[in-house]
Order: C-alpha cells, then structure tokens, then sequence
C-alpha cells in the first residue's frame, strides 16, 4: 500500500508569467505581472505562437526546471528518467527529474533543481535513505517526518558541462548554463541542468524509488508506492543513450519492458529555441539519435 509522505497546499506556492526575449545567440527572461497560484499557472499553460524560432518575444505562463541526471552504478553511466502520469495533458511518459520554479527563485532556477532532486529521487540502502549535496550546500531532507535518513553518508551532486549559448535572468548570467527551450503546446521556459550523482562506496542493497506530487481534492500529496518504483536507468556507451531500461531494486538491475512506452517533450526536436512536440515515442527518439562516439550523448537534436 503507498506510503503518504507529505502533504502540501497547493495554494501556497507563487510563481510569475514571463517575459522572455530571444535572439540566435542568447535568451533573456524576466518576471511579469502578478504572482500565480498553482491552479492559475496550470490555466495559463496553453498553446502559444511564435514565427521565428531564434528571434521572438513572447509572454510565456512559467518557468520550470529539469535535471539530466546521469548515475555511475557499478561502473557503467545511466540516465536517471521519472514515469509520470500528467493530469493536464492525458499521457503517461518517462521524463526528466523536473518542477516549476517559484517567484522567490526567478533568478536561482539551480536551487529548485537540486530540490527537485531531493524530493523526486529516493536513494534507500540497507541501513536507511540517503540525503544528498551539492558541492558545499547540503539537500533538503524533505521527508524526514516520515523516513530514516542515513546521516553517515551521502550522495554528492556536481554539475556537467552547460549549454553552449547562454541564458539570462534578467541582467543576471546563469552561470550554469542550462539548456534552454519554449514549449510551444504548455507556453512556458524550460531550463535544463546536466548533473552527475555519486554514491557513497559504502551502500549495499540499493534501491531507487520516484516520489512526485499530485493534487488530490485539496491538497498535493507525496506517496511512496514500493510496487511501482517508478524511477529508470537508461544505461549509456560513450555517452550515448541505449535502447535498454531498467529499474534497481536491492542492488539489482531489473529489466523494463520499452514498448508503447513514451518520453517527455525534453526528449523531442527542437528547433532554435523552440519545442513544439508533447511526447516523442521512444523508439522514434532512439532512431533520431546520431551514431554513438565519445563526444556525443544529449539525446536530443538541436538545430
């Protein structure tokens, strides 16, 4: 039976439209207007227009965070992708870690990636849930109500190598340099951080769970559900995504079935600074990819 975790008021959380104005070289985004509970933020996130997809201006409904997290197990590399069953728009699809991100972190997106991480990616060992760091800021330990969090040990977060053209917020330069896209069908900015995670070489009998939130009659709720882990690894070779997915249960790999299955907008074309597709099937996004080399490995083509 799932574990409830958390629970949230959904009104509590304030975020901002945005105004994001592009050109071939750079994207700028700044807040606009008044402040938008969850509720009127999801009303916002309709289809929007824009003609030139490496200079526009448009006003967008959010700006959300993803994180490419990529997994050393055992000496080979994996991508960490999350199931989610998205409410708003009637699918089911693997994506990445991901969440809005609040007015307060308008001009620090990196601070709601790492939480997101936090929050959606459970590490459980045989001697209790790992908290996590990036560099000298320690990860909030956001269930520790409810689990055992190991205070020993630790799994570390660095960052990866950014994307080559830079985003700003505001007058302020992302050091980061997350990749960057607007999501045409959702009309909002995406922003999208490339991290390694380490585990502590201590860990025995490993297990990776999914924990995402969902609006249930009031309130969001955090459930954990031990029957659906609901978190993947898709293995890599030189940096280069397989056809392959697993879950990891006790330290063991276990093989996931791939067919039917589809992946989130993140995984889909994109054209300057544009996505225009909702999903991308998987077997669609493996054959977009270019040969494998050891130079290659973002899973997604860009013009």
């Amino acid at each position: 039976m799932p574990r409830t975790l958390a629970r949230k008021d959904p009104t509590a959380f304030k975020t901002l439209p945005l105004l994001v104005e592009a050109n071939p070289d750079s994207l700028v985004y700044q807040g606009l207007g008044l402040p938008l509970n969850f509720s009127q933020v999801l009303g916002r996130r309709r289809p929007v227009q824009v003609a030139d997809a490496r200079h526009f201006t448009a006003e967008l409904a959010n700006l959300g965070v993803s994180v490419r997290l990529t997994l050393n197990w055992q000496g080979r590399d994996y991508w960490v992708l999350v199931r989610q069953q998205r409410a708003d728009r009637g699918d089911t699809v693997l994506k990445l870690i991901s969440g809005y991100v609040p007015s307060h972190e308008l001009n620090l997106p990196l601070l709601t990636a790492i939480q997101e991480v936090a929050e959606e990616c459970l590490v459980e060992t045989a001697d209790g849930w790992l908290g996590g760091r990036f560099g000298d800021t320690w990860l909030p330990t956001p269930y520790q109500g409810t689990l055992r969090y190991r205070e020993a040990s630790h799994f570390s977060l660095t960052p990866l190598s950014g994307a080559a053209r830079p985003v700003q917020a505001g007058a302020l330069r992302l050091l980061e340099r997350p990749q960057a896209y607007v999501h045409l069908p959702t009309a909002s900015l995406q922003l999208v951080y490339d991290m390694r995670m380490e585990l502590p070489r201590d860990v025995r009998d490993v297990s990776l769970f999914h924990v995402d939130e969902r609006l249930e009659s009031g309130p969001l709720v955090a459930r954990l559900d031990r029957r659906r882990p609901d978190l993947y690894l898709l293995p890599l070779e030189h940096g280069q995504p397989t056809g392959a997915l697993f879950t990891l249960r006790k330290g063991e790999l276990v093989k996931a079935a791939t067919r039917g299955l589809w992946l989130s907008e993140s995984f889909a074309e994109q054209d300057g600074w544009l996505v225009r597709d909702e999903r991308i099937r998987f077997r669609d996004w493996l054959d977009s990819l270019p040969p494998a080399n050891g130079n290659s490995g973002k899973g997604r083509r860009t013009a």
